[in-house]
């Protein structure tokens, strides 16, 4: 299965937003400029993360993102079916009902197994991925990075994050 790069950006972002102190949120811009991506890319990934209930946004100049709920709450599988969508990767065309040794519809009433392996392999990756959540990404983040790193990445966040409006977006 492939994951688009949007998956990437946009779990790095909520990565980052989850270390943001209360009431305070990033704008989409700053975040672009944190990971070295184009804004105008990573507001589409916000966006997403946005219309799916995962961050929320407050407008204006005191505006920018946030987890709309607690990391703990968020997996992986949210972050991808956020940005690609919930749809099956794999999608079967009955191609055994072509060709001259094709079966009658009328004698496919199940799954060909073809269909049914690659169903079970996508079962098992998007389980895979809700069972991780953000909170689970960011002990390992802090358990596996340098304290200088760590200091460095609160910082920045303190200096770029904006104190939040009380209006929703």
């Amino acid at each position: 299965m492939q994951i688009s790069k949007g998956v990437e950006w946009a779990a790095h972002a909520a990565a980052l937003l989850n270390g943001l102190p209360p009431g305070r949120g990033l704008k989409a811009e700053a975040l672009a400029r944190y990971h070295g991506v184009p804004a105008a890319y990573m507001a589409k990934q916000l966006q997403a993360l946005s219309k799916a209930g995962i961050t929320q946004t407050s407008r204006g100049a005191h505006g920018g993102y946030r987890l709309a709920k607690p990391a703990d709450e968020i997996s992986l599988w949210d972050i991808t079916a956020a940005v690609d969508g919930k749809g099956p990767a794999f999608r079967c065309t009955e191609i055994r009902q072509n060709g001259p040794c094709g079966l009658k519809r009328s004698d496919c009433k199940r799954p060909c197994q073809i269909a049914a392996a690659f169903a079970a392999a996508e079962k098992a990756f998007r389980e895979s991925l809700a069972a991780i959540s953000l909170a689970d990404l960011a002990g390992q983040v802090v358990n596996d990075s340098e304290p200088d790193h760590l200091f460095a990445i609160m910082n920045w966040l303190n200096a770029e994050a904006e104190p939040l409006s009380q209006k929703g977006g």
